[in-house]
């Protein structure tokens, strides 16, 4: 089974069993999530397919929270040039790693 969520402003294709990187999320590590908006889910061989306009009601994917970290570090650094002015900024996005465990329709 193959589900599409959205979280955090972003689109994840997912299937049972797959770790994934998503914008943070509040809760423990170890401690169940359930994603609520479930835009297309279908079969592995594709026979069925639903897709939602915009959601499918009734649907959910259950993960469960491995991780929560930040990422690696980004350099933003802003010159202009003859005016002797520099500025170097730094940041570290933080994230969740969940593990999906079931796509329910």
């Amino acid at each position: 089974m193959i589900a599409v969520i959205k979280t955090g402003g972003k689109q994840y294709k997912i299937s049972p069993k797959d770790k994934l990187r998503v914008e943070k999320l509040e809760g423990e590590e170890g401690t169940k999530i359930t994603f609520e908006e479930v835009l297309l889910v279908a079969s592995e061989d594709g026979n069925e397919t639903v897709i939602g306009e915009p959601l499918i009601k009734g649907a959910k994917v259950e993960a469960i929270i491995l991780q929560q970290g930040r990422a690696k570090k980004i350099d933003i650094v802003k010159h202009i040039p003859k005016k002797r002015h520099n500025v170097k900024n730094g940041h570290r996005q933080m994230f969740t790693e969940v593990q999906i465990e079931s796509i329910v329709k």
